[in-house]
């Protein structure tokens, strides 16, 4: 079994889940209290995942970046060398949802090698009917390096592991 380190990198606007996100794919954890990230914070997670011609422990270096604008000059240092990015926005708030591809072609300028998969977050605060229109609105975007939206809750887990797993498949496969 092959052993591989990739850094992946949460992006998107303040208070839209990304910690959350991340803590939930880690720890298995939520909490409702919110602290807002200031620079960077970065986590650690291995994953098997197997392919068609072998089995790969994926350790992922997770950049979890803040999403204020005060540091936007630091966040292309950052960025540089991912191979692959969480795009969060908060399906609550339709200022994060318009920003997503601002979100996606920075950091595709900085890594246009990378893959992207987008999470629209709190799904678990809108009914299903609206989240529908809301993933045929924002669920597509015009870069082949998307590759997939998810309708996302930190809260209650759903789609979590799946955006990690799908990433990570995706950046072993450009490998």
């Amino acid at each position: 079994m092959s052993a591989i380190t990739k850094k992946i990198c949460l992006l998107g606007d303040f208070s839209v889940g990304k910690t959350s996100l991340i803590r939930r794919f880690v720890e298995n954890m939520f909490s409702e209290q919110y602290l807002s990230t200031v620079g960077v914070k970065i986590s650690r997670k291995s994953l098997k995942l197997k392919t068609d011609l072998d089995t790969h422990q994926v350790n992922l270096l997770i950049w979890d970046l803040e999403g204020h604008t005060r540091f936007k000059s630091i966040t292309p240092t950052y960025l540089k060398g991912a191979s692959g990015s969480i795009i969060v926005a908060d399906l609550t708030r339709s200022k994060t949802l318009n920003n997503l591809s601002h979100h996606i072609d920075f950091f595709l300028e900085i890594n246009p090698q990378s893959s992207v998969i987008i999470a629209l977050n709190k799904a678990d605060l809108i009914p299903q009917e609206k989240l529908a229109k809301l993933m045929e609105l924002y669920g597509a975007h015009h870069s082949t390096q998307v590759v997939q939206a998810y309708p996302t809750s930190a809260k209650t887990g759903a789609k979590v592991n799946e955006i990690f797993y799908e990433l990570s498949h995706s950046i072993l496969a450009r490998s």
